[in-house]
């Protein structure tokens, strides 16, 4: 027997955010952190799928190559920071609470 599509609606909050409605986490087999890809097609619609943990991210790589490449090539480029510019960040840092999960703030787009 063929098995029907399922259809699901959620809305955007006023900060463009939404939840995953249950029946497509429990069809992606979602949890809490995982991450999930939208991919907009040509014609204009747009699947929603489980983004797998293990995928790499091109631009970060490339970076992170470029970096491991000029430490071989320059060692003698690296130093510890001074004293004055540590004091400098703790300074810059001070009472700064970051929570990576807390909902964008609503002048964020």
């Amino acid at each position: 027997m063929p098995q029907l599509p399922l259809q699901t609606e959620t809305t955007l909050t006023e900060r463009y955010q939404t939840t995953v409605p249950s029946v497509v986490r429990k069809a992606l087999h979602l949890g809490k952190k995982d991450k999930i890809r939208f991919t907009v097609e040509p014609n204009g619609s747009v699947t929603l799928s489980r983004a797998e943990p293990n995928e790499d991210d091109p631009i970060l790589n490339a970076f992170l190559s470029f970096l491991g490449n000029d430490i071989e090539q320059h060692p003698e480029n690296i130093q510890a920071l001074s004293p004055a510019m540590r004091a400098s960040i703790q300074s810059l840092t001070e009472g700064v609470d970051i929570d990576l999960n807390a909902p964008l703030d609503e002048n964020d787009d």
